[in-house]
């Protein structure tokens, strides 16, 4: 990395030499990765002004600090930014302007400004504004101040110049203390040709007309934030607006020609603002009026001119803008007030975009804006506890999007979010979802599966526990106990704990049929509630402070059941397993009574008894607990017949769970394999999404597996058996875009599979309908919800594959675009897949930001695997530089590209190139030891079930062989 000189002094005061020699800056790198706690910064007044044409900028920041101790220097973040002046006013009113040296510290992302000559520390209690003037380029990849841009309709390229700071990013754009609890007022500037314009968290308060033509825009002054929420936006978009119930205007923009596509994102924002203003009874991004008055005060005081800030009557932000970038690494992000999302998460159209697309953009919004609470009224003291601002607003989506869109059946899809983090979490690299972090590297690390889908899933398992009414009355006690602070962990349980603690208000406490008045009750089946009351904190600890899961045997001898709990945990080291125990609220209903009966187990063992002996029993109802069961004794036996003989006696989440424990369970010896198939024979009669979508989620892997080794006849036997498990219900999906948004992605999901697979029937009609499109030149609409089945379809031939990528080069649909790719990705074609992954790695054609997906997808069709493992090893310097070390893009390139790999051979490729790298370039990185446990476990499972499986497929055989032609 280039160090920049400091311009105005080339010597160091001995104190800073001292500082920045051995004590501090020699030894351990995350000892010295944080900033030192001696200021803190109350105000930043931010002018930037970028260049869309020589992709740079420039800008001044003037920083109100308060010090907390007597400190010689000043230490805060820069990233590859030329500072020009450093100078320090002494005092708000101060007229004397001290000069600093600049001494730039690279490797830590730091700066460390003191008074030339050693002019004294700063004192205690001392009023003091620091003065920077910085410059740097327009980044070329997805985070900090980066660029953007776009085509038109005729083929122009446009710029935007556009922010993600999140999480370590804002120093790469102004100098700042840019860590989560260095939370501070911004007043923003920006400076914009009059062709552009600009937005900014805060609403603007006027744009002035400087001298050569620039305008300079001057936003509201922010309320108190961490930095990586401050965004600001230079660009040439359009905008429609709506205003909610409780008077907040939302905006949202987009590239002019696609500005058509924005209502339904509109509408649908306006309703979960709407909600969430409800369901937490705190305004959107109002301070109480006391809070309005401190603040009011406290700025009177300084010298600073702040008339922005408007104090008559309780509005600081009354607006919410949304805008779909062009380049966008993540799905969304939640700056306050100034949400950006990528195209696809934002821009819908009725006519072009299907039911998933419906479904993902809405929930996407739900989350960026239950963030507005959850990580930008309230935020993590350090990125940690993370999991405090994803794991909620990753359940909240789902709360909010279940009550104000019902018709999309939200619920049916959160169990594939534990299903996912179990996959991580079930390896011995998984981490804490409250997880020691120090280095930039570490903390994108764990931005993943377990942060964001284990923390939505044990806050769900909280709820089913306390009952919905008492979690909400928790969370909302803690976000206005904690409004524009910063918390940890222990601050979230003692907030659910004071709702039942003795003395509290009737406002307070719950009565009636509340959960309080619950915690005496005692019965012969339930030990849900210690003798000694519940402790929230003490409960919730073994679930956050300790990787993985437990997995609960349960054996029922007459009217006993016997409980034991244990690790899960896929490599089987006792030392790994051993020293774990959870306090799980267990609960099962039995082929007796429909009743939800509930047992917490806190002890390795335990025993419960029933009223009454019993043919089967179904623990974890509704899978609300994130943990798995194993059943023994002859338990298994009698929900498999339960399953083939009355399935519906079971709800539709309760089969799905019991198909990914039992496949679970085999690969941990805990379940035969053979019986594992023999519960998905039920499959043949199951119509609903979640059963179906998971039996495939469980089958289609172990084929993946096979077509690594040479072994063609197993492996078509096992597809054959799939779509014949399928086929009578895959032959009943009609083409066209009719039903329920379940039904409708449920047929998407279907036909795509069983035309892969070379069923008959579906190529045929697929093959007939992608005929007909490319006939009108695609002037004849294909039904959105099957489209990608037609696609691949069409994708099979060169010339099929080359009219698709003409359609994907002139959309304007993100929808549109992306089922093409998609669908170019399961082509049997292997040099045009070659061809995709270097077009999207120069992000002409195809744009960067889809470079991991496209990769993943081109190593799951048996054509491209070794192509895409080839790729990922000939430009993973590229790769990482535009994604950046340990985010979460490198880590799904990594795990995805190798995850299916099953053969000793791949295996030693993969330690080989993975032992090469050094630090700087990945080596230690968890998604590695990820990658290298699968393929480990993917070995192990071969070689120990190839032969059941193979016995199980002859006896219950021979299916019809479909053709194979990708995925």
């Amino acid at each position: 990395m280039h160090q920049m000189v400091p311009r105005r002094a080339l010597l160091l005061p001995l104190p800073l030499l001292l500082l920045f020699a051995q004590p501090r800056f020699a030894a351990d790198t995350a000892a010295r990765a944080r900033l030192p706690e001696t200021v803190r910064p109350l105000l930043y007044e931010l002018l930037v002004q970028p260049n869309l044409t020589s992709l740079s900028f420039r800008g001044t920041v003037r920083v109100q600090l308060e010090v907390l101790q007597d400190t010689e220097e000043i230490v805060l973040h820069s990233k590859e930014l030329l500072i020009s002046r450093a100078e320090l006013q002494l005092g708000p009113r101060g007229l004397l302007l001290l000069p600093l040296q600049v001494l730039e510290l690279p490797a830590l992302e730091q700066v460390a400004l003191a008074p030339a000559g050693g002019g004294g520390p700063l004192a205690r209690g001392g009023g003091y504004v620091l003065h920077v003037d910085f410059a740097g380029k327009l980044s070329d990849s997805f985070h900090g101040f980066y660029r953007s841009t776009y085509r038109t309709r005729d083929g122009e390229e446009r710029v935007v110049a556009a922010t993600h700071f999140e999480p370590t990013h804002a120093r790469a754009a102004f100098p700042c203390f840019d860590e989560p609890a260095f939370k501070a007022n911004f007043s923003i500037r920006v400076r914009r040709e009059p062709r552009h314009m600009s937005l900014s968290n805060m609403p603007k308060l006027e744009s002035v007309e400087l001298p050569g033509g620039l305008l300079e825009d001057r936003f509201d002054v922010s309320v108190k934030m961490s930095t990586y929420l401050v965004a600001f936006i230079v660009s040439d978009f359009l905008s429609v607006s709506s205003t909610t119930q409780h008077g907040v205007k939302i905006s949202v923009y987009a590239a002019p020609e696609k500005i058509d596509q924005t209502e339904f994102a509109l509408k649908a924002a306006v309703k979960l603002l709407d909600f969430y203003d409800d369901y937490f009874g705190i305004p959107y991004s109002l301070p109480k009026q006391g809070e309005q008055r401190a603040l009011s005060v406290f700025f009177c005081r300084s010298a600073f001119v702040l008339a922005s800030f408007s104090f008559a009557g309780t509005t600081l932000l009354l607006h919410a803008d949304l805008a779909a970038i062009p380049d966008f690494q993540s799905g969304a992000m939640e700056n306050w007030g100034l949400t950006t999302y990528r195209e696809s998460g934002l821009l819908f159209d009725p006519q072009k975009s299907s039911a998933s697309d419906k479904l993902s953009i809405t929930m996407v919004i739900a989350h960026e804006l239950a963030h507005q609470w959850f990580g930008n009224l309230v935020t993590m003291q350090w990125w940690n506890d993370l999991w405090l601002n994803e794991g909620f607003a990753k359940f909240m989506e789902f709360v909010s999007v279940n009550i104000t869109n019902p018709e999309l059946e939200v619920e049916d899809y959160f169990l594939s979010k534990c299903f996912e983090a179990m996959e991580v979490d079930a390896l011995s690299s998984s981490h804490p979802v409250s997880s020691p972090v120090e280095d930039p590297a570490e903390i994108r690390e764990i931005f993943d599966d377990v942060s964001y889908d284990k923390g939505a899933c044990i806050l769900n398992m909280l709820r089913d526990f306390l009952t919905p009414e008492v979690f909400k009355r928790g969370i909302i006690r803690y976000l206005r106990r904690y409004s524009y602070q910063n918390t940890v962990n222990a601050q979230l349980w003692e907030s659910f704990a004071s709702v039942c603690q003795p003395g509290r208000s009737d406002e307070e406490r719950l009565s009636g049929d509340g959960f309080c008045s619950r915690r005496k009750e005692r019965s012969g089946t339930s030990k849900w509630y210690a003798e000694d009351g519940l402790d929230v904190h003490e409960m919730m600890d073994t679930w956050t402070l300790q990787e993985g899961f437990p997995v609960v045997t349960v054996e029922v001898r007459g009217r006993e059941v016997r409980l034991s709990q244990e690790r899960y945990l896929k490599n089987k080291e006792p030392s790994q397993s051993s020293k774990f125990l959870w306090h799980i609220p267990l609960t099962y209903i039995t082929s007796r009574s429909n009743t939800v009966h509930r047992f917490l187990l806190k002890t390795r063992t335990d025993v419960l008894h029933l009223p009454e002996e019993v043919e089967w029993v179904k623990f974890n109802v509704d899978m609300r607990g994130y943990y798995i069961v194993h059943y023994e004794a002859g338990g298994w036996d009698a929900l498999v017949s339960l399953l083939q003989h009355n399935h519906t006696a079971l709800s539709s989440n309760d089969r799905t769970s019991l198909i990914n424990n039992v496949f679970q369970l085999v690969s941990v010896d805990k379940v035969p394999l053979d019986r594992a198939l023999d519960l998905s024979l039920y499959l043949s009669k199951e119509t609903e999404i979640m059963p179906v979508t998971q039996g495939l989620s469980e089958l289609v892997p172990l084929y993946k597996l096979m077509e690594k080794r040479d072994m063609e006849d197993v492996e078509n036997q096992l597809k054959a058996y799939i779509v014949n498990l399928f086929r009578e219900l895959i032959e009943r999906q009609s083409w066209s875009d009719e039903g329920s948004v379940s039904q409708r992605m449920l047929r998407s999901y279907l036909l795509l599979f069983a035309c892969v697979r070379g069923h008959a029937p579906c190529t045929r009609a697929a093959g007939e309908l992608f005929r007909k499109w490319k006939e009108s030149d695609g002037t004849v609409s294909v039904p959105s919800d099957v489209s990608l089945a037609v696609y691949s379809v069409g994708a099979r031939s060169e010339e099929g594959w080359d009219f698709l990528l003409d359609k994907y080069r002139r959309s304007l649909y993100s929808s549109v675009k992306s089922r093409i790719k998609t669908a170019l990705c399961t082509s049997p074609l292997g040099h045009k897949l070659q061809w995709i992954l270097e077009q999207s790695l120069e992000g002409e054609v195809l744009k960067t930001q889809d470079l991991p997906y496209v990769l993943v997808s081109v190593s799951r069709n048996p054509k491209g695997y070794r192509r895409a493992w080839d790729f990922l090893r000939a430009n993973w310097e590229r790769l990482l530089n535009k994604f950046d070390l340990g985010s979460p893009a490198i880590a799904h390139m990594v795990t995805g590209v190798t995850g299916q790999f099953s053969t000793r051979e791949m295996l030693e490729e993969v330690q080989h190139f993975f032992s090469s790298l050094r630090k700087e370039t990945g080596a230690g990185l968890r998604c590695l030891q990820q990658a290298l446990e699968s393929i480990e476990e993917n070995i192990r499972w071969m070689d120990k079930n190839l032969p059941l499986l193979k016995a199980w497929l002859d006896k219950r055989g021979p299916f019809e062989g479909p053709g194979d032609h990708g995925l």
